[in-house]
């Protein structure tokens, strides 16, 4: 049976593996060494070289999931997505990305590409003609990111795809949100995936590594970069990693599960402005997430109606924990404007539309039940004075 012809629990928990050959244990044994013999080897490893044992075995796994030749694995998403950058973009190029990617990709791009001489723009929307319209002579990839962080806005990826290949341009994608679980950009002619492997390939908080999946040949000319900026991720992590993955496809499924019961809940909440997740029919892109999304992902954001106080919210939640990240099986909650999109300044926070209120909601696997209890109880907390006044 081929990997291909695997069903998903089946390669998170079996495609990747190392058998044990010498003491027959179930699990990948793990490689510490950081040298490796060279002579008579068909294979010269090294740790910077991302073909370790463990590394090289768990890029299988990953490049299973995501329905592509080949991937590598980095020491963090923003080590994967610069790595994938400055190995397809050199001085003159000229790279379109979307308005409402993650902060630090954005930041990363402002500050570290003039310095190189790459050009770039982002678009004012997530419509091909918002992509099709800066689009120049030199102009070599196009970056997206869907869902994105963190108002959970959904491109037509195979419209994007489309539009690139009849102009010979490369594509990327941030596919962290949806995690392979969800949706395969590859499957609607996507180059390359991204992700931030910290989040749902870790999935319990623990773990910081990065992943790029595509084509051998692809893959290939970012392996020539890499291995002179030296992003390897220790194989004690990449083993870490590894054990995390085999639940992914019954965590990610059951967060998902979660997340579309918490999100039509907060939708109806009187307390409640607004809410942003692809699963409800209200959000404006419900259709074509439907179509290219196999969940709807476990990633929300909302923002509380005026007379409550989004700060003190955050803080009043017992069980919901506030958190710098996301994806863990652990419920938690952040402020986007004080966290991912941070380094962007209050007008770029504002044309992207992260308001100083809103609060992105990481769903985790705990009961349904619980999360509503908790929520409840930090509203009426965080109710101000003067609403109360007026009340």
């Amino acid at each position: 049976m081929t990997k291909e012809k695997l069903g998903l629990n089946t390669i998170c928990t079996h495609v990747g593996e190392i058998k044990d050959e010498q003491f027959k244990g179930a699990i990948s044994p793990i490689y510490l060494s950081s040298s490796y013999e060279f002579l008579d080897v068909d294979v010269k490893r090294y740790p910077r070289y991302f073909n370790t044992p463990n590394q090289e075995y768990l890029s299988k796994k990953i490049a299973a999931l995501e329905h592509t030749e080949a991937a590598l694995i980095f020491a963090s998403g923003m080590a994967a997505i610069s790595h994938l950058f400055f190995a397809f973009l050199k001085t003159g190029d000229h790279v379109v990305l979307q308005n409402t990617l993650y902060g630090g990709t954005s930041n990363f791009v402002r500050e570290e590409f003039p310095k190189y001489g790459i050009e770039f723009t982002f678009t004012n929307g997530s419509e091909v003609g918002d992509f099709e319209t800066v689009i120049q002579a030199n102009t070599k990839l196009i970056h997206i990111e869907t869902p994105s962080n963190p108002l959970l806005t959904i491109t037509d990826i195979k419209k994007i795809t489309t539009l690139a290949r009849s102009k010979g341009i490369l594509t990327s994608i941030d596919n962290t949100f949806a995690s392979p679980v969800n949706q395969n950009p590859i499957d609607f002619g996507i180059d390359l995936v991204m992700h931030s492997a910290t989040k749902y390939f870790g999935g319990h908080s623990d773990i910081c590594a990065g992943a790029v999946a595509a084509s051998k040949e692809h893959i290939d000319k970012i392996w020539n970069v890499s291995k002179n900026l030296g992003g390897s991720l220790s194989d004690f992590t990449v083993w870490m990693l590894e054990r995390s993955m085999k639940t992914m496809g019954l965590r990610v499924k059951a967060q998902t599960k979660n997340a579309f019961k918490m999100a039509k809940w907060l939708n109806k909440h009187d307390c409640i402005a607004k809410v942003y997740y692809p699963g409800l029919k209200s959000h404006p892109d419900y259709e074509l997430a439907k179509a290219q999304m196999k969940g709807f992902g476990a990633m929300l954001s909302f923002e509380l109606k005026e007379e409550f106080d989004a700060h003190k919210f955050q803080k009043e939640l017992k069980l919901i924990k506030s958190s710098m990240s996301l994806a863990g099986i652990e419920s938690t909650v952040i402020s986007p404007a004080l966290t991912s999109h941070a380094l962007l300044s209050q007008e770029e926070r504002d044309a992207v539309g992260i308001s100083d209120g809103l609060i992105r909601f990481s769903v985790g696997i705990e009961s349904v039940k619980d999360l509503k209890a908790d929520i409840n109880n930090a509203i009426t907390k965080s109710r101000t004075k003067k609403a109360v006044a007026n009340a």
